[in-house]
C-alpha cells in the first residue's frame, strides 16, 4: 500500500483541477483540503489506509467533471458532518454557506433510516430528488463518493459487495444516466456488474482481451479512412473510435440471446464536428461510405433526449462485413453528452456562474418531485418515480408538432395528462396518426397524438390508474378522485380496510379505540380516520399498507411500559449529580475535565463495556471500545488516553446490533416480537436480503448498559435462522 503524503495528495488534485477549471482558487481548496484531514485524522478504511483518501478520491473525480470550486471543497469535507464532530455552523463560518449546504446535504442523504427496505428506497429516492432540487452539486459529489467506493469495493464483505453493487445498479447508474453522466454511468455500470455476475464480467473481458489487437487495428484503419474522406470533403472534425463498455455489451448478450463471440459491433465511432449543419453532412456521407443497418437511425439533435443529450446515431456497415455505430455530434454537444449536466460548470458565465435557461434544464427534477408531494404509499410512490427517472424514453409530437418525453410503454393516458391535467381529466378517446385507438395502446417513437375530449366527461376512470405509466398521469388521477369524490373514497376505503384487516385478524374495535386512535393518526399523519379510508379510496395507499402500519402502531403501543413520574425525578437527580462529579455523557477523561466527548460510530460503546479515548486534533475526544478494530489497529499511537465511565449514569445510549440470518418469511416479524417482549427502545431497524440465501438485519437500540444489549443479543439468538450477531466495530 503506498503511503498517503498530504502534500503529494493535494499536488495531484490540484493538476486536475487546473486542467479542469484553470481559474479555481487553489488556496481556498488547501483550506478544505488540511481542515478535512484534521479531522479524520486517525480514522481509517477497511484496507487500512487513512480514511481522509477517499475523501481526496472524491474531490478528484468532482474535479474531472469540472465542477466548481465550492463543488471540490465540499467533496473534501462532505464526511465531516456524519463522521466527525464537525458542524454546519463550523463548515459556515469557515466556508460559506454554499460550501456547508453542500456538505449538510450529502450527509441527509446517507442518513435515511427505515423500517422496511421499501421505505428506504423510496426515501433515498425522495431525498435526491430533494437535494437535486435545492442543488444538483449535492448528487453528483454523492455519486462520487459512491464511484470510488465501487473502485475499492473488493475490501468488503461478499454481503456488502452485493448489496451496494445492486443498489448502485439499480438508483445511482440511473441517476447518473438521467442527469447525462455518461461516463461515471457507464464505469458504475460495469463495476457493479463485476460483483453481480463475475462469470459473466470475465468471460467478456477475457473475449475482449484477445481481439483487442484485431478490434483495435479496424478502430485506427477506421477512424483514419473517415478522416481522410471528411477532409476531402471540406469538413474539419475529429473521429474518436472506442470499443463498447462491459454492461453494454452485457445487456445485448442477455437481451439477444447472444454469446460473446457472437456480437459484432463491438466498436462505436464518434465523429465531432464544429458546427450543426456539418453533423447533417456527416450523416450524409459516412451513408455513402457505408451501407446503413435499416431501422437503426435516431436524430436526437432534432429529439434531445430529456438529459440534453443531442446527437445523430446510425449503425452501418464496414467492407469487411462488421456492422458498428457511429455517433455524429458538435464539440459542445460532446461536452454535454460526456459531462451531462455538470457540462453547465464548463460553460457557465457571469460571477456567479448563471447561464440563460438553467431554470429550465434542470426543471424536470422540481416536475417530477412535484408529482409525487400527494402519493402515500410506498410501493406505489417507488414504482412511478423508477418509471419517471430510470425507464427508456418515447418521444411522440402534438399535432403542432411539440415534442413530448413519456416514458416507454406510455400510453395516450400518459400523453394527454403530460398536456395539461384538464386534458387528461376530459378525455374521451384519442387518436394515434390520424387513427383512433385505445386508451391503452402503447405509444411509438414518431407517432402524432390527438386527444379527443368533452366538456361533458365524467373524469377518469379507476381502471386508468392501472393503464397510465407516468407518475405525473397517475398522480394527477389520484388527485382528481381526491378531490371530487370524497364521501365516496371514503365508503370504498373502509370496506377495503375492513376486508383487509379481518384477513390478517386485526379487530375493528382496536382500531377505533379512542386511547387508540391518536396514536394511529400521528403514525399515519392525517386529522382523522377518515382521511386514511379516502386514501385508500382513490389510490393514495393501498389497504394493506395501511392495516400494516396500524397494526405495528397498536401492538407498540400495548407493549411500551411509561415512565412514571418518581422515575423521572431520579433520572433529574442523576443527572445533577453525573453534573456534580463533572463527567460528560457519563465518561471520565483522565486528566482532563468537562472536554468535549464524541462516542465512535465504529463500535457505539455503551455503560459497561471496557473504553478508550483517543483526542482528536481541535475536535475533543473520541470514546472506543477497548475492541474496536481502530484500537487494536493502532495502540501504540500517543493520542489513546484513559477514559472510564462514571459511578451514576442514567441516560441512554445507542448501540448497533447486526444480524445475519437465513433468508426466509417472517424473519423481521419474528424480531420486533423479541424486541417488543423485551420493551427493548428501538431508534431503527433495517433488513435487506444480501443474496445466496442470506438476510442482513440491522437494529439501533438505546441502552443503559452493556448487560441490557447482551439481554437482547442473547434472546435474538434464539430467533430461527439467525447465524451470527455482532455489535460492529470487530
Amino acid at each position: 500500500m503506498t503511503e498517503f503524503v498530504p502534500d503529494k495528495a493535494f499536488d495531484a488534485l490540484a493538476a486536475v483541477i487546473r486542467e479542469n477549471t484553470p481559474h479555481a482558487d487553489l488556496a481556498r481548496i488547501r483550506e478544505a483540503f488540511d481542515f478535512a484531514a484534521a479531522a479524520h485524522e486517525g480514522q481509517k478504511r477497511k484496507d487500512g489506509s487513512p480514511y481522509f483518501t477517499h475523501a481526496v478520491a472524491a474531490a478528484t473525480i468532482t474535479a474531472e467533471m469540472g465542477l466548481d470550486d465550492e463543488s471540490v471543497m465540499a467533496a473534501l469535507l462532505h464526511d465531516t458532518i456524519e463522521d466527525t464532530d464537525v458542524t454546519h455552523e463550523q463548515l459556515e463560518q469557515l466556508f460559506g454557506p454554499d460550501v456547508a449546504d453542500i456538505v449538510e446535504g450529502v450527509t441527509k442523504l446517507t442518513r435515511v433510516q427505515y423500517s422496511t427496505l421499501e421505505e428506504a428506497q423510496m426515501e433515498n429516492l425522495r431525498k435526491m430528488l430533494l437535494a437535486m432540487a435545492k442543488d444538483i452539486r449535492v448528487i453528483l459529489i454523492k455519486l462520487a463518493d459512491r464511484l470510488h467506493n465501487m473502485r475499492t469495493m473488493e475490501y468488503q464483505s461478499p454481503e456488502k459487495q452485493l448489496s451496494k453493487s445492486r443498489e448502485t445498479m439499480e438508483v445511482y447508474a440511473p441517476i447518473a444516466h438521467r442527469l447525462g453522466v455518461e461516463r461515471m454511468k457507464d464505469e458504475l455500470e460495469d463495476l457493479s456488474l463485476l460483483y453481480l455476475d463475475p462469470v459473466g464480467y470475465r468471460e467478456i473481458t477475457s473475449i475482449l482481451d484477445k481481439r483487442r489487437e484485431t478490434l483495435e487495428k479496424f478502430q485506427k484503419a477506421m477512424e483514419e479512412r473517415i478522416e481522410s474522406r471528411m477532409e476531402r470533403e471540406g469538413i474539419a472534425c475529429k473521429v474518436y473510435g472506442r470499443l463498447k463498455h462491459i454492461y453494454s455489451i452485457y445487456r445485448k448478450m442477455y437481451a439477444q440471446h447472444l454469446g460473446v463471440e457472437e456480437i459484432f459491433d463491438l466498436c462505436a465511432f464518434r465523429v465531432i464536428v464544429n458546427d450543426l449543419a456539418d453533423c447533417y453532412n456527416v450523416l450524409g456521407i459516412i451513408h455513402e461510405m457505408f451501407r446503413p443497418v435499416p431501422g437503426r437511425f435516431k436524430d436526437y439533435i432534432s429529439t434531445p433526449k430529456p438529459n440534453n443529450y443531442q446527437s445523430l446515431h446510425t449503425t452501418v456497415i464496414g467492407t469487411e462485413g462488421i456492422p458498428f455505430e457511429v455517433q455524429i455530434r458538435t464539440w459542445q454537444m460532446h461536452m454535454t453528452a460526456e459531462y451531462g449536466v455538470a457540462a453547465h460548470w464548463k460553460y457557465k458565465s457571469g460571477p456567479a456562474g448563471h447561464k440563460e435557461g438553467d431554470e429550465e434544464k434542470f426543471a424536470w427534477i422540481r416536475r417530477l418531485l412535484e408529482t409525487q408531494q400527494d402519493a402515500g404509499d410506498v410501493q406505489d410512490l417507488y414504482h412511478d418515480l423508477k418509471m419517471d427517472l430510470f425507464d427508456d424514453e418515447v418521444f411522440v409530437f402534438t399535432p403542432n408538432g411539440d415534442v413530448k418525453s413519456l416514458p416507454a410503454g406510455a400510453t395516450p393516458i400518459d400523453f394527454a395528462y403530460s398536456i395539461h391535467s384538464a386534458v387528461g381529466n376530459s378525455m374521451t378517446g384519442a387518436k394515434v396518426n390520424g387513427r383512433i385507438v385505445p386508451i391503452a395502446y402503447p405509444l411509438q417513437n414518431g407517432d402524432i397524438v390527438t386527444i379527443i375530449t368533452s366538456h361533458s366527461s365524467a373524469g377518469p376512470s379507476r381502471d386508468w390508474l392501472n393503464i397510465a405509466k407516468s407518475g405525473e398521469a397517475r398522480s394527477k388521477i389520484k388527485q382528481w378522485f381526491k378531490r371530487e369524490r370524497r364521501e365516496e373514497n371514503i365508503v370504498q376505503g373502509r370496506e377495503m380496510f375492513e376486508a383487509e384487516a379481518r384477513r390478517i385478524g386485526l379487530v375493528m374495535a382496536d382500531v377505533t379505540d379512542p386511547e387508540m386512535v391518536p396514536h394511529i393518526l400521528k403514525r399515519m399523519a392525517v386529522q382523522d380516520l377518515d382521511d386514511i379510508y379516502a386514501s385508500i379510496g382513490y389510490g393514495g395507499m393501498t389497504a394493506a399498507h395501511a392495516v400494516g402500519r396500524i397494526r405495528d402502531e397498536i401492538v407498540r403501543n400495548r407493549t411500551t411500559v411509561r415512565k412514571t413520574e418518581l422515575e423521572k425525578m431520579q433520572e433529574r437527580a442523576d443527572r445533577r449529580q453525573q453534573k456534580e462529579l463533572r463527567a460528560v455523557q457519563g465518561v471520565l477523561v483522565e486528566g482532563l475535565d468537562n472536554c468535549l466527548i464524541k462516542f465512535s460510530r465504529c463500535c457505539t460503546p455503551v455503560p459497561g463495556d471496557p473504553i478508550v479515548g483517543f483526542i482528536t486534533r481541535g475536535l475533543g475526544v473520541s470514546i472506543h471500545r477497548k475492541d474496536c478494530v481502530n484500537y487494536r489497529r493502532d495502540t501504540d499511537n500517543g493520542r489513546w488516553i484513559t477514559v472510564s465511565w462514571a459511578d451514576r449514569i442514567t441516560d441512554s445510549y445507542a448501540a448497533d446490533i447486526y444480524i445475519t440470518a437465513d433468508e426466509r418469511g417472517g424473519l423481521v416479524m419474528d424480531v420486533a416480537t423479541i424486541l417488543n417482549s423485551l420493551n427493548a427502545k428501538v431508534r431503527s431497524l433495517n433488513a435487506r436480503d444480501t443474496g445466496k440465501g442470506l438476510s442482513t438485519v440491522i437494529i439501533t437500540l438505546e441502552v443503559s448498559h452493556s448487560s441490557e444489549l447482551q439481554t437482547v443479543i442473547n434472546k435474538l439468538q434464539t430467533v430461527r435462522g439467525v447465524r451470527d450477531i455482532n455489535r460492529g466495530g470487530q
